[in-house]
């Protein structure tokens, strides 16, 4: 389930041109189950659900029909879409930046576009090296994205990974970068992308997941990954992962991945466990990599907090968050043990470091205070430490750096600045706009930027980040968003959804709760396991917050989230249920108790834990927002998304929990909103994630009470 969630309506799911439906469907059906979880009777009232039988889908899909009906009749919502749609079709967005060999690669929605395309940049000009629109085209009009890319060394060709309608299921293509022809390809199960070329740009490396066989469970779906080389030409070979039988030992859980840096001697084999951040990694000579005999040479184990790493030449450098809970930047060289590495940039109090990318020149460490970036570099052959000036105040997205070229690229914006792409000179010390995004149409001068900070429950004080447009009058609508899982971080980035709505003019809080890394480690322990009730209590601390300032009223406060922080929405909701006026819970986790029964669900109990054990148990049934429903109480209006083909959090989580609040008898609405071709949210386009944009924010002006936006179907 795990989702960067910058751009919250990203993760979300579409409408479709279902039926109409005037009238309520029928309740789903109640089939108890009930069991005893470590001396504690837990009943299930629709554990059938998670088989997804026809039935399931058939209610699913009618609620569906409903709830499109409902959004249909609200009499604006048509304009609001359009508006929405001009608004957002005005930008141009890149991610993925990347040169090498003379050439630039990158995904480009163009303003207007409904898609990313990889496009291809050199002395010929920019091109489409992957057209989306005309995959889609080629398959009945189908949504199709891109999943990821990467380049060779030599940028000659590039790796790129497609999936179909939102499923993440990618295969892996290779392009030529000159002619734009498909050299090799397409590979199934490559869902985990490509995660390095051998230094000849002869072999890609990638993360491949097993085929399950007849019968086998969904659960196993992620099991015995492997890393296979593939040289193009041949079948990929398998050359690390449990299911190989030879080599590095893995346990079935584990993704084995091979990272190689362009001129570095050593390759990397690490093991991903899941979504846990710490990673354990081998070394061996990058000749070897690509056979299971390769001698791999324990570096770092997940006791050591490395979260991050690069190379350059025989150097090493890592970030980690072992005794710094703020991260720290460590440097050895390739050939030593992790017990000579010494530290490079040491831990600060108030600063958070993010990530480290080594250039020829330098290496350069982005760091933040709060939601804000800092640039730091170190020049090659020293141990100085300098600030490098950003563009504004704001926060780097992105950033890109090769060893053998100087300076760094970075994707730059802020909460009110659109993104651009700026490549930094070391000799003249500035950065360049390279003039590939557009900037669409958007005022940042119209909106004020509040750096606040609201009391917890237990004291400790939380940033709360507010946007408002400019001379507005109190109270007004307002929405806090929030997430609080894996350590991710909701920082100063732009996003033309919440763009989107404060051109509506709605105040935008994002409530940096605890379970995320805006603070550093501390902060996100301090809202996992045992502790996660402070990542909904501080989002209820928030809420209370802008209304204690005047900013708003109960009646106008709203709330939104998704993926893991649908943890934080339903939980807020349930704990303050006169709170809110509303609730956009988006492809929501929400049943923590069975989401390890889910094929993403082992992945995930490195975040959440397992009810394997009683601890473990006790943390999830807390923090499941189904089995905290209650009867009798009038919980907030609340519109739930999924997609029929999220990989991430089953869609029968969020169809349990909008069936289970509507039969608590709550006497507001509880609308499900499905997409039959969505998943998560990741490669929905432009006209989807409008879609919902739309829907959310005519939900909001609905339940504020603003008379124009009352739908004619109830």
């Amino acid at each position: 389930m795990r989702t960067t969630p910058i751009l919250v309506a990203a993760l979300a799911t579409a409408s479709l041109a279902l039926p109409a439906a005037t009238s309520r469907p029928a309740p789903a059906p109640v089939k108890p189950v009930t069991e005893t979880l470590w001396g504690q009777k837990v009943t299930d009232n629709y554990r059938y659900m998670e088989a997804m039988g026809p039935e399931t889908v058939s209610w699913m899909k009618a609620e569906g029909a409903y709830t499109r009906a409902v959004m249909d009749s609200i009499k604006p919502h048509a304009a609001l879409l359009k508006r929405v749609g001009d608004f957002t079709g005005s930008f141009g967005f890149i991610q993925g930046y990347a040169t090498f060999g003379g050439r630039a690669f990158y995904e480009e929605r163009a303003p207007g576009s409904d898609n990313f395309d990889l496009m291809v940049k050199d002395a010929k000009g920019a091109r489409k090296i992957v057209d989306i629109a005309a995959i889609r085209a080629a398959h009945g009009g189908n949504p199709y994205a891109i999943n990821y890319f990467l380049a060779s060394p030599d940028g000659s060709k590039v790796a790129v990974g497609v999936s179909e309608g939102g499923s993440e299921a990618a295969s892996i293509s290779v392009y030529d970068a000159a002619s734009g022809k498909q050299i090799a390809g397409p590979v199934d199960r490559a869902e985990f992308g490509a995660t390095a070329w051998s230094g000849d740009s002869k072999l890609v490396y990638f993360i491949r997941l097993k085929k399950l066989a007849a019968g086998e469970p969904a659960v196993d779906k992620y099991k015995n990954a492997t890393a296979d080389a593939w040289n193009l030409t041949s079948a990929p070979v398998p050359v690390a992962g449990n299911g190989i039988g030879k080599g590095t030992s893995f346990l079935p859980d584990e993704n084995p991945a091979i990272a190689i840096t362009p001129g570095a001697p050593l390759a990397a084999l690490l093991s991903l466990n899941g979504v846990q951040n710490e990673w354990k990694v081998w070394t061996a000579p990058a000749a070897t990599a690509s056979t299971a005999e390769a001698p791999w040479k324990l570096l770092i184990d997940r006791q050591d907090g490395v979260t991050g790493a690069d190379m350059r030449g025989d150097e090493i450098f890592l970030l980690s968050h072992k005794d710094a809970p703020t991260f720290k930047v460590l440097v050895l060289k390739a050939g030593e043990p992790l017990s000579a590495a010494k530290v490079l940039v040491p831990a600060a109090r108030d600063r958070v470091i993010e990530g480290v990318h080594a250039a020829a020149d330098a290496l350069y460490v982005l760091a933040r205070r709060g939601a804000y970036s800092e640039l730091l570099r170190i020049p090659t052959g020293t141990t100085r430490i300098e600030t490098v000036a950003l563009p504004a105040r704001g926060h780097v997205t992105e950033a890109f750096t090769d060893p053998r070229q100087a300076g760094i690229a970075i994707n730059f914006s802020s909460w009110v600045l659109p993104p651009q792409e700026y490549s930094y000179d070391p000799k003249s010390g500035r950065f360049t706009d390279l003039k590939i995004e557009a900037e669409g149409d958007f005022n940042p001068a119209a909106y004020t930027v509040s750096d606040l900070q609201a009391k917890a429950h237990d004291g400790v004080m939380v940033p709360l980040s507010l946007i408002r447009p400019k001379n507005a009058s109190t109270p007004q609508i307002a929405i806090i968003e929030a997430y609080g899982s894996y350590g991710i971080s909701e920082l100063a980035d732009f996003s033309p959804r919440r763009a989107a709505v404060m051109k509506e003019g709605v105040a935008y809080g994002i409530c940096h709760v605890r379970g995320g890394g805006e603070l550093g480690e501390a902060w996100r322990l301090g809202g996992k396991d045992a502790n996660k009730h402070n990542t909904w209590q501080d989002l209820v601390a928030c809420g209370r917050d802008l209304i204690a300032r005047g900013i708003t009223t109960k009646d106008k406060l709203f709330i939104i989230g998704g993926s893991a922080g649908g943890i934080t929405m339903g939980r807020a909701m349930e704990d303050a249920p006169d709170l809110f006026a509303g609730v956009i819970d988006i492809v929501p986790a929400a049943n923590t108790l069975r989401a390890e029964f889910s094929p993403n669900g082992p992945p995930n109990i490195p975040e959440f834990g397992t009810i394997k054990n009683e601890q473990g148990f006790k943390n999830l049934y807390a923090m499941d927002s189904i089995q905290h429903v209650k009867k009798g109480v009038a919980y907030p209006a609340i519109m739930i998304s999924t997609g029929l083909n999220d990989p991430r959090v089953s869609p029968w989580e969020p169809a349990k929990f909008a069936t289970a609040l509507q039969a608590s008898g709550t006497p507001n609405p509880v609308l499900l909103r499905i997409d039959e071709q969505a998943g998560h949210g990741i490669g929905s386009t432009k006209t989807q994630t409008d879609k919902l944009t739309a829907d959310w924010i005519a939900f909001i002006f609905w339940r504020a009470g603003e008379a124009a936006w009352q739908p004619s179907v109830k």
